[in-house]
């Protein structure tokens, strides 16, 4: 059953405040902090060479700030490609994004994310969707907060 604002909405709002199961966990080594920062133009040397990270005060390479999409949108995956969300993935469209940072993301983490489906809104005839994603470590420690608004355009 798909509960709608509108006829031109088919995404099913009944999904608004549900929380999915945690995702994960998702590894964090060199190597993909290197590849990350490689695609995004990082190019300070604390992303690819762990003594240049020790001695900026990191464990271990660290990860660009942005790397954390990677798990926010491995962990709302489920919510996204759910055939009861009623989401046409074709008409979607990112919105926005925004990160809260409670320590880097390091080499050695093993990141978990918790995705709550935030809001779900109608706006000129398309959905506004916004997810909250919880990324925490191994030890359930908080690492970063992504929001994401993904827009699901309305319409034929």
């Amino acid at each position: 059953m798909r509960t709608a604002y509108s006829e031109s909405m088919s995404v099913n709002t009944d999904f608004a405040g549900r929380t999915m199961p945690p995702a994960g966990p998702f590894a964090v080594d060199a190597a993909l902090i290197a590849q990350f920062a490689a695609a995004v133009g990082a190019s300070d040397p604390i992303h690819t060479d762990a003594e240049a990270a020790r001695a900026a005060g990191y464990a271990d390479v660290v990860a660009p700030p942005t790397m954390a999409v990677r798990f926010e949108q491995q962990s709302s995956a489920a919510y996204v490609a759910d055939p009861d969300a009623g989401i046409d993935f074709s008409r979607v469209v990112h919105g926005e994004q925004s990160f809260t940072h409670h320590r880097p993301i390091v080499a050695g983490d093993e990141i978990t994310g918790t995705a709550t489906v935030t809001s779900i809104r109608e706006a000129g005839g398309h959905a506004m969707i916004t997810v909250t994603t919880e990324l925490t470590d191994a030890d359930s420690a908080p690492v970063c907060t992504a929001v994401s608004t993904i827009v699901v355009r309305g319409g034929e």
